[in-house]
């Protein structure tokens, strides 16, 4: 199913009886999916499966829902704080549909964007961390989406919420976007609000009330995304006030797209069409050939894209062409909470003890 249909279905927008019927079946399935879950966390709760330590300092950067939520900008910049500390550190990911001997969308990212770090990319986090510490010397690890991924113990636990859709619907897989029961969030040590900007007042409050009901001694931080210029081939910027003057064509494939579309208007450009595709996407060049067709029939003079759809398309890209390509810069900016954020991770580092988190 399109993601954007899917996201319509299991927000419930659409009454109509073939909906309905529709998100029942999700619900049943729903249904199995949570009892895994909750009986996989209970058994870790009481040590019934085996989580391994490993000698370094892990610190895991995860969710509790689905898809964008301002994950990697937040690894980002906890490996740019950490480096900045002169540690030691190397960053384990999954590789979400990573091809052999390749690096996909996040990853790719992440070995640009994290300094010293190194990324290693491996399903078994356990093999991964061992990876790092035998052929790094890394001290500190960094799990990249690593709240669900128990077999690995971590010290501490840190959360990105998205303030757009932060509690995914309030339903479990698939028929919203919890990953798990909300009362997973009691094995945070933080939590970070991300897109802050794009929240409400009254809903943002909601969003820290709801938090602390569930855990009441965790940190809260509160995040925006500010996206200082576009980029375009061989490095070259663009301002916002220049893209202002430009006619935009907008695609992206990602988590929450709406978020993307949303930041563009909010920076007042003018987009004269977009297209939008599901998240993790694998761009082919009749994909750039559609995408090129639609932006001159549109009139447009820059296409512009995400940097995670940047990294998948830019060698399809041909440098030759009368549109330009580009991908908007974006930087995690903390409006609250940064300070006491960066004290924990520096207590979590330097502790000798057990750590923050079981988990």
């Amino acid at each position: 199913m399109d993601q954007n249909a899917y996201r319509n279905l299991v927000a419930g927008t659409d009454i109509s009886c073939g909906k309905k019927t529709l998100r029942l079946a999700l619900k049943a399935v729903s249904c199995v999916y949570s009892a895994a879950v909750r009986s996989r966390n209970w058994m870790y709760d009481r040590h019934l499966l085996k989580s391994h330590r490993c000698e370094s300092t892990v610190i895991s950067i995860g969710n509790i829902t689905t898809g964008g939520t301002g994950k990697t900008p937040l690894v980002i910049w906890l490996c740019n704080y950490l480096s900045e500390k002169e540690q030691n550190l190397a960053v384990l990911t999954r590789g979400y549909k990573s091809e052999h001997g390749k690096l996909s969308d996040e990853p790719a990212i992440l070995a640009k964007s994290c300094g010293a770090a190194r990324v290693i990319v491996d399903s078994d986090r356990v093999r991964g961390a061992q990876k790092a510490i035998t052929q790094s010397s890394a001290k500190v690890l960094v799990l990249d989406d690593g709240f669900q991924h128990r077999r690995l113990r971590r010290d501490l636990d840190i959360i990105a919420i998205d303030a757009t859709c932060a509690f995914g619907y309030d339903k479990i897989l698939p028929a919203g976007f919890l990953r798990e029961p909300l009362k997973g969030l009691k094995r945070a040590g933080a939590v970070v609000i991300t897109r802050y900007e794009q929240a409400q007042p009254e809903a943002a409050d909601g969003i820290v009330e709801r938090i602390k009901k569930l855990n009441p001694d965790v940190l809260i931080a509160k995040a925006v995304h500010e996206h200082p210029f576009a980029v375009m081939i061989k490095g070259q910027k663009l301002t916002i006030e220049q893209l202002r003057e430009k006619k935009i064509y907008a695609f992206c494939g990602i988590g929450n797209p709406d978020a993307f579309m949303n930041n563009l208007k909010n920076l007042e450009l003018n987009i004269v069409g977009h297209k939008i595709y599901n998240d993790h996407h694998n761009y082919s060049e009749n994909d750039i050939s559609d995408i090129y067709e639609e932006s001159r029939y549109m009139g447009a003079d820059i296409v512009l894209s995400t940097e995670k759809d940047w990294v998948k398309t830019a060698l399809l890209v041909k440098p030759q062409s009368d549109i330009i390509f580009a991908y908007l810069a974006l930087k995690l900016r903390f409006v609250e909470g940064g300070d006491e954020l960066k004290q924990l991770v520096d207590r979590t580092v330097n502790s000798d003890t057990e750590g923050i988190s079981d988990a």
